[in-house]
Parts: structure tokens; sequence; C-alpha cells
């Protein structure tokens, strides 16, 4: 057993503070009280083999943490993301939850809904839930048409009440099928934040009037978001998927752990920009980096996951495809920081601004280019699934970070004029980001008439090898936050203090109050 580190009074009776907090809360539901206090009992456990100076950089103040761990706990059990083979699952059963396979489409709607409730994560809720229209597709004529539409609207409605949490995921395409426009017709109608949607698109093979439909359904309900397939296939192979908020990572395996770099505190802490590129941002780096080692050791060789969980069993994950996100945010503070510490400005005098200026791009090209080739020679032994090397991540923010722009993104408020213009900045960072990199275009409510613009867009972006991209309509109830998804109406009742159904509401307000989410600039 792993020795643990003794744990201050003081911290226990935080805690413990926290605890009853929660138990009190009027905000939160029953199964949100439990989660948070699980995570509280995990903060008290301190086992891992810690790198020398991460304290200072991971346990500080929002405005100077450098690191952040994203809340995953001291003492890892199980992989922060998790992405079982459903198809494997469906056509063997499972032995451990006595399933035999399905022989239509009511069984597979049944054993899917079954599965989801075994399938851990940090959250504690499935982050991926399937290839969805592949998966259904064999069974869609089972049923007659009427009928099929019927299970999967309710195997929908069934996920959003039951899975609480939009970090939640499921992909389609990029082959047209049936499944998945029975998927966009029930979306469209129920406007529900869960699960979360990708469609793969791939040029030639995602017919027009398979996007009309889906970028229909998007304008309605902010899903699905859109991938580059293309350039998935590429880096990941044939078998990826996309999960939790736009994640890349390799079916059958996933995620061991997501850390992140708040490039805009690092910047803070150099001289100037040699102080930064030669001294601090190696320093985070490495200290990051081996942060997530003794996570990943502690995950492999002591919590037991991969030696007791059924999901490892019956072959739907094996360790061989997993490995881990080396994230960041804040390039864009980190940029406007650096050059106002050099005193570079324009002729006007006024200051250079990232998304603006090509001196200001240039600085966030060579940044991630450190970044790149720091990760390209770090190398972790668990990491096979990705030659031994960590998958780079644009993070998409949380709720308490304050002046802390997701990823590569352009701050909100800030966004260029014109969109061919802001595209042209984004196509310099996406293609660092196998693990997921994204942009959010909120489309005036006049492109209901004329969806064909959304269309357009998607293929030229992708030709400029962007790698992800969410549209939602600027009157719609479902919102995309960051890389999930919200209802402004729940949004409401939360903020008067009523309990909604999703812990994921309460990621949004935030991101609403502190990430103005709700201002950015409408196409």
């Amino acid at each position: 057993m792993k020795e643990m580190r003794p744990i201050s009074m003081e911290r226990v009776e935080k805690t413990r503070q926290e605890i009853l907090e929660t138990i009190e809360s009027p905000e939160l539901t029953h199964e949100q009280k439990v989660a948070v206090m699980a995570q509280k009992a995990d903060s008290l456990l301190e086992v891992l083999d810690l790198p020398e100076g991460l304290d200072e950089l991971l346990n500080q103040p929002i405005d100077r943490q450098c690191i952040c761990d994203l809340s995953e706990g001291h003492a890892p059990m199980r992989p922060r993301y998790i992405c079982p083979d459903y198809e494997k699952f469906l056509k063997q059963g499972s032995e451990y939850l006595r399933l035999d396979p399905p022989r239509d489409l009511y069984e597979a709607l049944n054993n899917l809904l079954i599965l989801y409730k075994h399938v851990p994560s940090v959250t504690n809720y499935p982050v991926y839930l399937g290839q969805l229209d592949d998966l259904l597709e064999p069974y869609i004529d089972t049923v007659d048409e009427a009928t099929a539409k019927k299970l999967i609207r309710l195997f929908l409605k069934q996920c959003d009440r039951t899975i609480l949490d939009s970090f939640s995921h499921a992909d389609i395409g990029p082959r047209p099928t049936k499944a998945a426009l029975y998927i966009f017709e029930a979306e469209s109608e129920l406007e529900d934040a869960v699960p979360n949607l990708s469609l793969k698109y791939q040029e030639g093979v995602t017919t027009d009037e398979y996007m009309m439909k889906a970028i229909d359904c998007a304008l309605h309900c902010a899903k699905p978001s859109f991938a580059n397939h293309n350039m998935f296939v590429k880096e990941l192979g044939e078998r990826y998927v996309i999960a939790s908020c736009y994640n890349g990572l390799k079916l059958g395996g996933g995620s061991y752990t997501l850390c992140r770099l708040i490039l805009g505190n690092i910047a803070k802490r150099a001289s100037g920009i040699e102080d930064f590129e030669k001294n601090q941002l190696p320093y985070v780096c490495d200290i990051m980096a081996r942060y997530m080692d003794a996570r990943i050791r502690f995950e492999v060789e002591e919590s037991g996951f991969f030696e007791q969980n059924f999901l490892v069993r019956e072959g739907l994950i094996d360790r061989k495809n997993f490995s881990a996100m080396f994230g960041l945010v804040g390039l864009a503070e980190a940029v406007d920081i650096l050059l106002e510490k050099e005193g570079r400005r324009r002729p006007d005098g006024s200051a250079l601004r990232f998304g603006h200026d090509e001196e200001a791009t240039k600085l966030g090209v060579e940044i991630m280019n450190i970044i790149d080739d720091f990760n390209q020679h770090h190398t972790n032994p668990y990491c096979e699934a990705t030659d031994g090397h960590f998958l780079l991540h644009a993070q998409v923010g949380i709720a308490s970070d304050v002046n802390v722009t997701p990823g590569t993104r352009i701050p909100i408020g800030e966004e260029p004029e014109e969109l061919i213009d802001q595209l042209r900045v984004l196509s310099n960072f996406h293609h660092y980001f196998p693990s997921g990199t994204g942009d959010i275009f909120p489309v005036d409510i006049t492109v209901h008439r004329n969806p064909e613009y959304v269309l357009d867009i998607i293929k030229g972006a992708f030709r400029m090898n962007l790698r992800y991209l969410s549209f939602y309509s600027s009157n719609s109830d479902v919102i995309r936050v960051t890389g999930y998804l919200v209802k402004r109406s729940e949004l409401e009742k939360l903020n008067k203090g009523t309990a909604v159904i999703h812990d994921t509401t309460a990621l949004g307000l935030g991101a609403a109050k502190n990430g103005h989410i709700l201002e950015r600039k409408v196409r």
C-alpha cells in the first residue's frame, strides 16, 4: 500500500467545512452533493511522488497559478477519460453485465444504456457514448421507421436525464446513415444539452445534403460540432474518437490525465520574451510533465484499475490505447503580456494584440513550437498509444478562470471584424492539437434562411487545416460554453438559486460571469 504523507489539521478542518457547506447547499442536487464530497475526500489523500517546485506553480490563486490539475484529485483511481469499444460490446455482449448480443434496435439501445452506467471518468459519467450512427445502423431496419425514430428519441432523452454532465459525447459521420438523420431530427426537437455531439466531416464522403441536415440541427441545439476527419485520421488513425469537449483519443483507450499550463501567468514570471522562452516556459513544462508522469504511474502500477475493471477483462478497453493530455490555456494573454513587457507597439502607439497583429501571431507560433518540441522530447513509458509522448490539448477553460482565454482562441470581445481574418489566425494553431482544439461561432438567426453559409465556412476552414468548429444560433436555448453545452433557461434557474439537473450548468454559469461566453461576436 502506498504510504500517505501527513495532512495538516488546518487543511482537514477546511475540507470538513467545505463538505458541510456542500451538504447544506440548496443549489446542488443529491447526486451533485455526492460527487462534490467524493472529490473533497480525494483531495485529502497525497500519495503521488510530486516533483519539487510543483507547489509554487499549482497551489496558488488563479491570477498566479501556472499549472492546473483540473480537480483530478491526489489519488487517481481511474483514467480521466475512457473510450470503450462499443461496437465490440454490441457484437459480443457482456458476461459481467449478463447481456447477450442484441438482436434488434430495442435491445441495442437498452444494452448501451446499461453499459453507460458502468463507464467511469473524472465526471463519474461516461465521456464517450460511441459512434452512434455506426452502432445503431445495423439494427435500424429491425423495426419500422416510426418506431425507430421514437426509440432513438427516447434513448437520447434518457441520456440527457441520467447522464447528468454535458461532457458526455457521441460521434457520427462521415458517411450518411438513417440513424444519424433520426438523431438530427430528435435533437432538433428535444433541444437537450446531453449528449454533446460531433460530426466527422470528410470532403467527398460527407454529402452536402447530409451536412445541411446536420447544420439545421446545430442551429436549433448547438450540435453537432464539425470535426476535420482527414486531419484526425492522419494523426490518430481510423480508430479515433471525439470525447468529452472535443478531445481526439484512441478508441478502446482514452487519456490517463489532463493538466494544463496557464500561459498568461507564466508570462507574468518572465522579464521578457527571451526569459519566457528559454527559462520560465521550459521550467514549468518540465514540472507539469513530471507531475503527469507521477499520476500515470500511480494509475497503472498501484490503483489496480487495469487489473480489476471488467472493461479491461472483456476487451472493451486496452491500456496500450491510452495516452495523456498536455493542456494549455491563455496563449492570447501570454502573447499580449510579453509584447507589452518588450515595449513593442503599433506605429500609432497602441498595443499589439493577439488575433490582430502579425507580430503577435508569430510570437504565438514561437511559443507553440517550444511546447511542441518539449513534448516531442519528453517520453512516458505508459503512453504507448502515442509513441510515448503526450498529446497536446487546447483546454477549454474552467468556471473560475478570470482573464484566461481557452486554448489558443482570440479573447471574447476582441474577435476580428471579418470572420475570414479570425479563421486565418486560428489556422496557425489547430494543427498542434491532436487531442483537441476548437472554435465557436454564434450565428445570426437569419442564417436559418441560408444555412449554405455555414457549410461554406466549414469547407473553407477545413481546407485551411482548422480542426474543429462549432456553431449555434444567436437565439438558441442550447448554447456551447467552451467545449460543452448548457441551456440558457437552466442558467437562469441556477442563477436564481434553483437546483438544476446537470452539474455542467454551474460551470456554464461561472463561464458566463467570468468568461463572458454570452458576449461572443455574432456572425
